[in-house]
């Protein structure tokens, strides 16, 4: 379908009908420049009304529920409990009166998009300035702050992007903290009409995905924590075992040495076993760490993350510098005549190394996305909403 047959197919519909289909259409199809070209010339036409026709069209058909009239399918919030970001980008662009704008519970998109989640949106608010400090103290029908939003039991389509219970109970608190920082600072402790403060409503809402977390988080822990015991013990036993063996003491000029004591490569492998025995030492400590934490709440924001992230590094050099000293030691050994089989033993020693890094991939990338997602989830560097001023 070309832009014309779009635009005369439009003229036989309601406007509103057509902004509808059209915001939740951009949510389950890649947003192209032709889309926002269209939704560029919908506005235009709709600019050229009155203002009391553009606000008909945004706020949609009346619906009336218990003899009051509502408007559940306000255009503008169901872009924001979408996530139509874009969307939602070009209205306020060409009509920027839409961020006052309510809904029937009082909130703005502001705060429907920190009710569902949505960084992209809420992150406008740090481009409308000193605005938002009159926006961000919205309260709904039940005496809810943006606070308390945060607080609201989670929804699975809400962190689906988040793989990991503790991953999960981490984007909350960071989420919490955000919105902590942006309300003004006598609305913390407000009660809503529950009688409850936003930290209140929060830990009663997420007690289970907590106690889910502790359990994943353990599990996890205890895992790992039987691997890195395991090297250590096998790294410790080879410290004593080396190749070659050691001098004997038949001869007074012997004195128990190494017999390859003055050998390049087995220094190299001595060195590598060290390594790994101290590694996996501290794989063990942080990981019996993590299994005998309090498990706050607060500890899922960062400590427990970041432990997680510690000992998963410490055991996976651990296992690196393993097979290193195994595939020396294997060289050193047999290097003579069957040289050839020495090298080829030692290059497939890498295998474990690789098959071990792949099967930890998805859970060593939820924790760099966790960790990075600390300082990059909000305040993003792009602007959406206006562009910067051009240098003079």
């Amino acid at each position: 379908m070309d832009l014309s047959m779009f635009i005369s197919l439009m003229s036989s519909l309601s406007v509103a009908s057509v902004f509808a289909v059209f915001c939740c259409r951009m949510k389950s199809v890649a947003i192209d420049n032709k889309a926002i070209k269209i939704l560029e010339k919908i506005w235009t036409s709709i600019e050229a009304k009155p203002k009391r026709e553009i606000d008909k069209i945004l706020r949609g058909p009346m619906v009336k529920k218990d003899g009051n009239p509502t408007y559940p399918s306000r255009i503008l919030f169901v872009a924001a409990e979408l996530g139509n970001t874009k969307f939602l980008v070009e209205l306020i662009r060409r009509y920027p009166d839409l961020i006052w704008k309510q809904n029937d519970a009082g909130l703005s998109i502001f705060h429907v998009a920190v009710s569902h989640l949505h960084e992209s949106i809420y992150n406008l608010l740090y481009e409308i300035g000193s605005l938002r400090n009159l926006i961000t103290p919205y309260t709904d029908t039940q005496n809810n702050n943006m606070l308390h939003l945060v607080g609201k039991k989670p929804e699975k389509s809400q962190l689906q992007d988040v793989s990991g219970v503790a991953f999960q109970v981490q984007r909350k608190l960071l989420w919490f903290k955000e919105v902590e920082s942006m309300i003004p600072s006598h609305y913390k402790e407000r009660k809503n009409g529950s009688g409850l403060t936003p930290y209140q409503l929060f830990t009663e809402n997420h007690k289970d995905l907590v106690s889910e977390g502790e359990k994943w988080m353990k599990g996890t822990a205890s895992k790992c924590m039987v691997v890195a015991a395991l090297i250590a013990t096998v790294v410790f036993a080879i410290a004593y075992t080396i190749p070659g063996g050691y001098e004997q003491k038949d001869d007074i000029t012997k004195n128990g040495f190494p017999v390859f004591l003055h050998n390049g490569p087995f220094l190299a492998f001595v060195i590598f076993d060290a390594i790994s025995l101290i590694l996996s030492s501290i794989s063990i400590l942080v990981f019996l760490s993590i299994l005998t934490s309090r498990y706050a709440q607060k500890d899922f924001r960062a400590l427990l993350p970041n432990l997680l992230l510690v000992g998963l590094l410490m055991l996976l050099f651990a296992v690196v510098t393993m097979m290193i000293s195994f595939s020396i030691s294997f060289y050193v050994i047999y290097r003579g005549k069957f040289i050839a089989i020495a090298v080829v033993i030692s290059v497939l020693a890498v295998i474990p190394i690789g098959v071990y890094a792949i099967l930890q991939i998805p859970l060593l990338k939820d924790l760099f996305r966790s960790w990075y997602g600390k300082s990059s989830l909000f305040k993003p560097k792009k602007r959406m909403l206006y562009y910067p001023n051009p240098r003079v």
